[in-house]
């Protein structure tokens, strides 16, 4: 899972958005690559078209992290699942 939750809510939600992280690449709008440079075994995406809520309770290990700059690029796919054109010409 990719969380999308703000960082401050993490210290008192019990649930978070996220998305589903997978071995199965598209190379579509929705998703956004990840790999060896977010800690993850392999390539894979965020695909954003799968989003749901996430109870704390099943996260259990941190396998890897988005950096920071990396973050328009999660807000462009999420435009993209969404239709919201908005997020898609960030810059």
């Amino acid at each position: 899972m990719l969380l999308l939750s703000r960082n401050d809510a993490y210290g008192y939600l019990s649930k978070f958005i996220a998305v589903e992280v997978t071995s199965t690449v598209r190379g579509i709008a929705s998703e956004v690559a990840l790999g060896e440079d977010e800690g993850l075994p392999k390539p894979c995406v965020a695909n954003c078209d799968s989003l749901r809520m996430v109870p704390r309770s099943s996260l259990t290990r941190l396998a890897g992290q988005l950096a920071p700059e990396r973050w328009v690029e999660a807000k462009r796919a999420m435009g993209a699942a969404l239709g919201w054109r908005e997020l898609t010409d960030l810059d």
